[in-house]
């Protein structure tokens, strides 16, 4: 399966590790520093990236993405470099999607113009909620009015603007879920990201949870039904679900994202960016040092910062492709699984859950119908 990865694409995720504070749900790899060496930091990431280019040999690049972190306290000059030496050593798709995902701080705001010039095209913000009480709750540094005052600002900068929301918050009710998500949808957004609040071990949240100290999240029928309030709002909103947590208007939905769920070939740049990279036919999973000091002196030394080169075998990569493309509302291809994989699915679960009204197979394309989609996990259980 040497060219499996042109199913879906070739993408660049940046990973820049810094915030200015830690939000007390967030298991992501982000860090807090004082101060950040941005001229070491640059080096270090157009280092890495002329590492794997050197790596995968001549290749088109579909998407970029910087995420985080919060990788809009990178100096846009910092962005401009990236972008350029991508081009450079691999080559930029005509119209490639090129997205940065922003917290919608007055600072930040402020500099959205530069980071447009600089060639981003896509903005992600996280908001995370519409309400100061919920937002500071969430440990957010930004009122609801900076946020909405921030992607007014972003609209005019960017061709595809998109923001978070996090729902099952506490003493959050499914009417109060309702209005916000409607507010959401009012605002002309193109895109939406809506997470359901899961508690991390790790986090602050999950300190809390696990002295009993988290107190009045909703239980667990009441975020169902939000989940299924989600689906509805939305879908008659004009912005169906394509995938378990991403609603888009038609041609909004996030390219480099896409290419993870439809599981093509990805370069993980930075401090625990992860990658999938194929290799004179061989596909490997990758994932780099967390800590920003360790993987930034693995660079200096030899000019990369990965930790893990993990080779795939075929039954790998065929349970890693099912496990991503059924969370898209399009589905898995049955017949590039079965390439993949070098047999079928398993006839006897996938005939029970297809008879059970859990799936359907639509012209060779498996996917969760509407009542399977809330147990996504358990359907691929049975399924692998």
């Amino acid at each position: 399966m040497t060219d499996d990865w042109r199913h879906a694409g070739f993408g660049v995720y940046v990973h820049w590790p810094f915030c200015l504070a830690k939000c007390p749900y967030c298991d992501f790899n982000s860090h807090v520093r004082k101060t950040v060496d941005q001229a070491a930091w640059r080096e270090a990431l157009l280092v890495e990236i002329r590492e794997s280019a050197a790596l995968t040999g001549p290749r088109q690049v579909d998407t970029v993405f910087f995420g985080g972190g919060t990788p809009s306290l990178m100096p846009p000059e910092t962005i401009a470099a990236i972008i350029a030496e991508i081009d450079k050593v691999w080559g930029l798709k005509q119209g490639a999607e090129i997205s940065m995902e922003a917290n919608p701080t007055s600072v930040e705001a402020g500099r959205f113009a530069a980071f447009s010039e600089s060639g981003v095209n896509r903005l992600s913000m996280g908001i995370q909620a519409l309400n100061d009480a919920d937002l500071k709750a969430l440990g957010r540094m930004h009122s609801a009015n900076e946020a909405m005052k921030a992607f007014d600002i972003a609209k005019k900068y960017f061709e595809n603007v998109s923001f978070d929301l996090i729902y099952a918050r506490q003493n959050q009710s499914l009417e109060g879920w309702k209005v916000e998500l409607t507010q959401a949808i009012d605002m002309a957004v193109d895109h939406l990201s809506l997470y359901q609040l899961t508690i991390e071990n790790g986090t602050r949240f999950g300190q809390l949870f696990d002295h009993g100290k988290l107190r009045n999240l909703p239980d667990e029928t009441t975020a169902t039904d939000m989940y299924l309030a989600t689906q509805n709002i939305c879908e008659n909103a004009g912005m169906p679900g394509y995938e378990t947590s991403n609603h888009a208007r038609n041609h909004a939905q996030s390219q480099h994202n896409l290419i993870y769920w439809r599981y093509g070939d990805y370069a993980g740049i930075g401090p625990g960016a992860h990658g999938r990279l194929t290799i004179n036919g061989q596909r490997s999973a990758t994932s780099s040092y967390l800590l920003p000091e360790k993987w930034l002196s693995q660079v200096k030394k030899y000019g990369h910062g990965r930790e893990v080169w993990e080779n795939l075998s075929d039954s790998d990569q065929a349970i890693e492709y099912l496990m991503m493309s059924m969370r898209l509302n399009e589905g898995a291809d049955l017949r590039r699984y079965s390439a993949l994989a070098g047999t079928e699915l398993q006839k006897a679960p996938l005939h029970q859950l297809l008879q059970d009204g859990f799936v359907e197979n639509l012209n060779g394309r498996l996917r969760t119908t509407i009542k399977g989609r809330p147990l996504l996990n358990a359907i691929l259980r049975e399924l692998l």
